[in-house]
Parts: structure tokens; sequence; C-alpha cells
């Protein structure tokens, strides 16, 4: 019910959706001329809980490439406002236009209309828009306020968009309370920040390492943190072997 009424209320706010489902039918039809079945069922086994039915089947660089030339028609607008999507495919192809637009408050808007509709990580993570570089004060805003959010994916991209742009050059210390503060049961939430940490420690070792010794993070985020750590060959032999010591058994 709370998901539901969010995406009705994201509805009302997003201008310009439509009904249009004689040219829905046209994009499917070209993107069905890119299917794979075969890719199809790989992708259903990685992504778990969407519909078998709701794959197409078109391997990522096809339809980064087929996003590209999407970009340049008249038609692309109007895909980019016509919400929910039928297929698993259309939502990775909306991810990747998002990715592509280089207004950034156009950007953040698209974004903001398609969060609350994406219902599983491959959607998530395969949206970067290249704007969000440079535009570091105004995206840290947003960055809050999409990590607290209540919706699964919608805070897993806030987190990863953070460790995106936030863990080179335009580094904080308070940035790390950001992850940190997130409480979830969620998978893919706990996943994300422990995918977090891990690289915050290889980047950012110094700051990051309290975090870890304090136990600042939930038990099981903890553990996977250091695993994930130790899996990485940006982490030192000597700092692997300390981050052993400090697992949660």
């Amino acid at each position: 019910f709370v998901a539901q009424e969010l995406i009705n209320k994201v509805k009302s706010k997003c201008c310009g959706i439509k009904e249009n489902k004689e040219f829905m039918t046209s994009l499917q039809e070209r993107l069905f001329a890119m299917q794979d079945k075969q890719y199809a069922v790989f992708q259903a086994k990685l992504t778990p809980g969407v519909p078998m039915d709701s794959f197409i089947g078109i391997r990522v660089p096809m339809l980064r490439k087929f996003a590209k030339e999407l970009m340049k028609e008249a038609e692309c607008e109007e895909f980019l406002h016509q919400l929910p999507h039928e297929y698993y495919d259309e939502n990775m192809l909306h991810g990747l236009l998002i990715s592509e637009v280089k207004d950034y408050e156009e950007c953040i808007q698209l974004t903001d209309c398609f969060l609350p509709f994406v219902d599983n990580w491959a959607v998530c993570d395969i949206m970067s828009p290249k704007v969000f570089a440079k535009y570091k004060k105004e995206l840290l805003a947003k960055i809050k306020t999409w990590s607290k959010s209540s919706h699964v994916y919608t805070c897993r991209f806030g987190i990863e968009a953070l460790m995106s742009h936030y863990l080179d050059k335009d580094f904080k210390a308070e940035y790390l309370e950001i992850p940190a503060s997130v409480r979830s049961e969620e998978y893919y939430v706990k996943m994300m920040i422990a995918w977090f940490f891990a690289t915050a420690l290889a980047k950012q070792w110094d700051a990051t390492i309290p975090y870890i010794e304090q136990r600042r993070l939930a038990p099981w985020t903890h553990n996977k943190t250091i695993l994930k750590a130790i899996e990485s060959y940006r982490i030192t032999p000597e700092q692997k072997e300390y981050l052993r010591t400090l697992k949660i058994k």
C-alpha cells in the first residue's frame, strides 16, 4: 500500500505522463528485434522477484547503443514520460537514457519520477547520470534525501551515487555518516552499504576504519563489509589481516 501510494504521488508530480499504447507497441517491436531468449533466462536468474515474462532479453551493450540512438529521436521524451513500463528491458533503457541527460535539473526531475518504479537492483545500478559529476554541491542534498527513503531502490541509488562521486577528491569524513545512519533489513540496501564501506576502506582507509573498529554498522553489514574489503585487490595484505580480527562472531 505504501509503495503504491508513493507511486501515485510521484505520478501526479511528473508532468507529461501519457498513455500512448501505439507508441509503446512501436518501441517494444524495436526492442524485441534485439531479443536473445537465452539471455532473458540468464537475466531472470540474476534478478529474483521480477517475473520471467518481464524479460525481453537484450544484452546491455546492445541496449546502450540503442539508448544513444533513441536519445536523438523525438520518441525519446515521450518514452521517458510513460510510466510504468511493461518490460524489465524498458526499465533498463529508461535508466540508460536518464544517464545521458545533459541538463542537471532535467536529469534530477526524471530520476525522481523514475525511482519509485524501480523494482530491482539491476535497473537501479544501471543508472549513472554523467551530469552528476558537474554538480557535486547540489547532488549531495539529493543524495541525503534519497538515502533516507523507505523505498529500497531509491535508498540504494542514493548511497551508490555517494560512493561514485564522493570517495575521491571530493571526500569529506562526514559523508560516511550518510550510509552509516541508514538502518534497513532490506537485502539490497544492506549490500549497498557494505559495498560503500568496502570501497571507502580502499579509498579512504584512515577515515573509514573507525566505523569498523567501533562497530558502527549493523552486524550483518559489518561482516559483509569486511568480506568485500578482503576480496578487494585495493586493500593491502596487512589491512586484510587486521580486518579479519574485527569480524563479529
